[in-house]
């Protein structure tokens, strides 16, 4: 992987972000402290920071007809990646805040898209591109 990206946001609770992301997610953890842990989120390294007084930014965005969290953060994912993902979400019974789906049907950006919100209530987008070159295409 070519440039990886590194996220670091806070979390309410360690033991449930270890949960969330090493469980639910099956994102293998890297270093950690009593403060602080971090994951491999398919290559990218995200870090939980512990802030028990955390509170989620709510606010949304219309796009395409849905109610976009921002912020939000995620990974574009192979389209076969992103379905396992949403498989294994179901299996873990997880809520989605956006059901999983297909937006801008028809349209250069088209893409499957989900949402979810880890148990600090940060809010994740994992999508896919049946044309990963259509990414960035206007």
């Amino acid at each position: 992987m070519q440039n990886p990206f590194h996220y670091a946001f806070p979390v309410h609770d360690l033991g449930a972000a270890r949960a969330f992301y090493g469980g639910v997610l099956g994102c293998p953890e890297g270093r950690s402290d009593r403060t602080w842990v971090d994951f491999n989120l398919f290559g990218h390294q995200i870090v939980a920071h512990l802030d028990p007084r955390t509170e989620p930014v709510r606010i949304h965005n219309a796009v395409d007809g849905d109610d976009v969290p921002v912020p939000h953060f995620g990974v574009v994912l192979a389209m076969a990646q992103w379905r396992d993902l949403v498989a294994r979400l179901r299996a873990a019974d997880m809520k989605f805040i956006i059901e999983p789906g297909i937006r801008f049907r028809g349209q250069v950006g088209e893409q499957a898209t989900v949402f979810l919100l880890d148990p600090s209530g940060n809010a994740l987008e994992f999508k896919a591109f049946a044309d990963p070159d259509r990414l960035f295409a206007k």
